[in-house]
């Protein structure tokens, strides 16, 4: 069974933003079969469900490329703080109370969230990683996952690091599950939680199992000077000495890298993937994404964790990439809309190595989601990329497709159960916070 979603409008990424009005998009199984105007040759199936696309747009799902899903536990509960004191003083100290059933509900909480915003893909990093593979199989949606692994004793044997071997064994039950929808990746935390011998450990333990690593990269000025004062090399530096960059990597934060720094992540071909509501919230600073984008590297964009922003909209996340940067700058062409769509959507598909993702494009992943544009805010429509990164809200997603499977439509979850979820946290929360 497919799809067939006519008189919409399709915009999308190839070489270039392009933006085909009356459009015919069709899905075959889990691909998409066809884009373009309507042809008589299309092979339709009288099994096809036929959906009229009038009024509506019709994008790439947005890739979450940097977040922390289960967080959402801890929505709102330590604000305004530095991220130092917000990580060591509080956030921690609840996370050593979690068990696996919290982390199981508070990601089925966090993909309600992100379903019903349009995102489709998300690279997570966080621990009991079997659980959040579980609720992602259950859901449809598509994830890059990642056991976060800390360690700071520098020793020359980690054969017996319960963290890595926790990373091996859901690398060996999860990578490439559910028609590779699911993949696993290496997430050595930050270079102020790993010894420099663990990064090692880990570089190597993801070599040989062919993982891509998923790592945060100098989000706050102290880890900048403590990583100066400590090894006389910033972050990226540092991190380039050990050979974690000769794996595919994706950078988290990249707050305060220099030009030096974004020319080796250039030359390494490392992901830049910006936090703009996470750094603004915990006062990190604005990453230099406007010269990272000047040098060519594939800047994607996160939420981070609901904790510290305290949701997982990627369209408040295009939306103050856009804009942010214009005004560090002085700059209105700093970063273009198209520029932040671009980010959203198949930089971080590139980012997290799903490679027929991110672009509605003929032989790709069915992975898009129709937006309502019937609504006050794209009216009058002069330039509809610039609605969606300036006007749109989160709550014009009409229906989302992974896989060529419908996630949402219409306010009703397909695959998850709102209430069910909803009773758990609460429990959850009971336990956690009031007990």
């Amino acid at each position: 069974m497919g799809y067939t979603i006519e008189n919409v409008t399709v915009i999308t990424w190839d070489d270039e933003l392009k933006i085909t009005k009356n459009a015919t998009v069709k899905t075959d199984g889990s691909k998409i079969s066809y884009v373009g105007s309507k042809a008589d040759d299309i092979n339709e199936s009288i099994t096809d469900i036929r959906i009229d696309g009038t009024g509506k747009v019709l994008i790439p799902g947005f890739v979450n490329a940097h977040t922390h899903i289960p967080m959402t536990l801890l929505r709102s509960y330590a604000d305004d703080l530095n991220l130092q004191t917000w990580l060591f003083d509080h956030i921690f100290k609840i996370e050593d109370k979690l068990n696996d059933d919290d982390v199981y509900w508070g990601t089925q909480l966090g993909m309600l969230e992100m379903i019903a915003g349009g995102t489709t893909c998300f690279c997570d990093m966080y621990y009991f990683v079997d659980k959040i593979a579980n609720a992602t199989s259950e859901s449809g949606m598509r994830a890059l996952l990642s056991r976060g692994l800390t360690n700071d004793s520098d020793i020359d044997d980690y054969s017996d690091d319960y963290r890595i071997k926790e990373a091996i064994d859901t690398f060996t039950q999860w990578n490439g599950a559910d028609n590779n929808r699911i993949r696993v990746s290496f997430a050595p935390h930050a270079i102020y939680t790993c010894a420099p011998n663990y990064i090692r450990a880990i570089r190597d333990t993801a070599q040989k199992l062919g993982a891509y690593i998923h790592v945060h990269i100098d989000e706050t000025m102290k880890e900048h000077n403590d990583s100066l004062s400590q090894y006389g090399m910033t972050p990226v530096q540092h991190l380039n000495s050990i050979g974690l960059f000769d794996l595919p990597t994706i950078a988290a934060h990249c707050v305060h890298v220099t030009d030096e720094d974004m020319d080796i992540m250039k030359e390494k071909n490392v992901s830049f993937v910006h936090n703009p509501g996470s750094n603004l919230k915990l006062g990190s600073g604005i990453a230099p994404v406007p010269k990272a984008l000047q040098k060519g590297l594939n800047v994607a964009l996160g939420t981070d964790g609901a904790s510290s922003n305290n949701n997982l909209n990627m369209w408040e996340e295009m939306n103050l990439a856009a804009l942010i940067h214009k005004g560090v700058t002085m700059d209105p062409l700093a970063v273009k809309a198209e520029e932040a769509f671009k980010m959203a959507t198949v930089n971080g598909a590139r980012a997290l190595g799903f490679n027929t993702v991110g672009q509605i494009k003929q032989g790709f992943n069915a992975d898009m989601v129709l937006i309502d544009i019937s609504k006050p805010h794209y009216f009058p429509e002069h330039n509809l990329v610039s609605n969606l990164s300036y006007s749109a809200q989160a709550s014009d997603v009409e229906t989302v497709f992974v896989d060529g499977k419908i996630l949402y439509d219409k306010g009703e979850y397909k695959t998850l159960d709102k209430e069910k979820i909803y009773y758990n946290i609460k429990r959850v929360y009971k336990r956690l916070f009031l007990t």
